[in-house]
Parts: C-alpha cells; sequence; structure tokens
C-alpha cells in the first residue's frame, strides 16, 4: 500500500456537523489516498444527527463518527488544516496549509437547513482533491 497523498484535518467547534460532513465527504470520494481527522476545539456529545441524516441521503454513513478534542498533534501531523469557524482556538504550525472555510454552522437546524451546507461541503471538498492530485502529479 502506497502511502496518502496528503493529510487533512477539519476543525469546527463542536466536531458535531460541518467538520464531521468534511471528513466523510473526503474519506468516502478520495478513499485511501488521502489520510482523513477532525476534531473540535470544544466537542459535542455527539454527531449532529441532522448531518448524520443528509449525510445519509448522498450515501455516506458518518453515524458511528465521535467528536474528538483538538489536539496539538492531530495539528502537526496534518498537511491541511480545515478550520470551519473555530476563529482562534485552531494552534498554528509553520510549513501547514490552513483553509477557512466560511460554512453556516447546522448546530439545531434540521436537515432541511443542513442539506445546502452538505453541497456546499462537497463542492470545496471536490476542489481539495483536485488541488492535491494536481500538487501529486506537478
Amino acid at each position: 500500500m502506497t502511502a496518502p497523498l496528503a493529510s487533512v484535518l477539519f476543525v469546527c467547534v463542536h466536531n458535531a456537523g460541518r467538520s464531521q460532513m468534511a471528513a466523510g465527504f473526503l474519506s468516502h470520494l478520495a478513499g485511501d489516498r488521502i489520510e482523513v481527522r477532525s476534531a473540535g476545539s470544544v466537542p459535542g456529545d455527539r454527531v449532529n444527527p441532522a448531518a448524520v441524516e443528509a449525510m445519509k441521503e448522498v450515501g455516506v454513513d458518518i453515524s458511528a463518527q465521535k467528536p474528538k478534542v483538538l489536539t496539538t498533534e492531530a495539528v502537526q501531523a496534518s498537511d491541511y488544516v480545515i478550520t470551519m469557524g473555530c476563529g482562534d482556538a485552531c494552534p498554528i504550525f509553520p510549513g501547514k496549509k490552513y483553509l477557512d472555510w466560511a460554512l453556516e454552522d447546522p448546530a439545531g437546524q434540521g436537515v432541511e437547513a443542513v442539506r445546502p451546507i452538505r453541497d456546499e461541503i462537497r463542492t470545496l471538498i471536490e476542489g481539495l482533491i483536485a488541488e492535491i492530485d494536481a500538487k501529486r502529479e506537478a
């Protein structure tokens, strides 16, 4: 087995919605080619049920995921650190690529409100995969 092309860490405050959906899409679309992590600065108790439902609708199961606390080690082990509204809670290390995706927080919203966020995340993930693949081919 070859090593992953890159490792990506998704961070939001509760690690219950946006970052879990992003991690789910990246794992689903890139398979083993990209190592995927997600974490939260203040992790919630469980993944947002509306996020789980919205992802199920597009064939991605994130129901087994649990919110995880953001660690310095996770940031150091990742090539890309993608934040989603956690502001200054994310530690910054040189040599990492930081992206901030301004996505609406799905917390407390129904599945109807989560769908457009999910679709926006998928578009961002597809762009990220294309960028990582382009770097490999460069």
